[in-house]
């Protein structure tokens, strides 16, 4: 198992709800290579292995998400090897994919959109080793990539779709106030805050950098989301095991079922790792 999974809490798949679910679906297959895993009229799941890391929902009388809402900043799909995100970055080019790129000390990371405006990540995770770490606060920046570099590290590989072992890294979310985020993802469902940089809080379970972000860069004031509409629709939180779900639910009040929802309408579904 990839070493985000192994903390007490860490994030299953993510669900999108899509207006076009087939232009949407083979986006995600042809260009990006997720593999299919399950389908049926209304929803696609795609994933890697068995695993599911994406299900997409029909909805075609959604309202388009508006870039000011609250919701998905991007999701970040995290690879096993550096080498896997440079083949993925030459497989962007070949495309003509409109990318761009970050280096963030802890990650490197290209980032582009799908069909409906969805923010996507690919990233691989630089040795934990490697991590400056401060009373509990891990630095994180946005410099540039060496391109070069990266695809050095792939240097005779083609990509072959998204390798086994890819899982959701993280997610970074609009929201329209920062306090309030943190009182839900650390105060509520138990993550601690790893890093601050201008209008974005990152929290993470386990000693890992992040595996939700917040941020302020568009929505600040963002009130719930209406429904329905595109883009984020439910994230799954898993629990290492029923003591740690058994937490959470008792911050709850009135204690509520395995799905809530922070102050912005995002449905969070929590479950345990089996």
């Amino acid at each position: 198992m990839n070493a985000v999974m192994n903390r007490p809490l860490s994030i299953g798949r993510v669900a999108l709800t899509v207006r076009d679910l087939d232009r949407v679906s083979r986006f995600y297959q042809d260009v990006v290579g997720f593999r299919l895993l399950s389908s049926d009229a209304a929803s696609v799941r795609l994933g890697t292995g068995s695993r599911v890391l994406l299900e997409l929902r029909q909805d075609s009388q959604a309202r388009l998400r508006s870039p000011r809402d609250a919701g998905l900043y991007h999701v970040a799909f995290l690879l096993p090897s550096r080498s896997d995100l440079g083949c993925f970055y030459k497989h962007a080019l070949s495309r003509r994919l409109n990318v761009r790129t970050s280096d963030h000390a802890v990650s490197e990371s290209v980032y582009f959109v799908d069909p409906e405006g969805n923010g996507i990540e690919l990233c691989a995770d630089r040795p934990s080793s490697d991590w400056k770490w401060d009373d509990g606060t891990v630095e994180m920046t946005i410099e540039w990539l060496n391109i070069e570099s990266l695809l050095e590290s792939a240097s005779g590989r083609e990509w072959r779709g998204l390798p086994e072992g890819t899982v959701v890294g993280h997610l970074n979310l609009q929201v329209g106030d920062l306090s309030a985020a943190d009182a839900f993802y650390a105060g509520v469902l138990g993550f601690g805050i790893t890093c601050r940089l201008p209008g974005a809080s990152f929290f993470a379970s386990g000693g890992y950098h992040h595996h939700i972000a917040t941020n302020i860069w568009n929505s600040s004031g963002a009130p719930k989301r209406p429904d329905p509409v595109t883009g984020l629709a439910d994230i799954e939180v898993i629990a290492a095991g029923a003591a740690v779900l058994d937490a959470i639910r008792s911050r709850i009040a009135p204690p509520l079922g395995i799905t809530v929802r922070d102050p912005w309408g995002t449905s969070i579904t929590l479950s345990v790792a089996g």
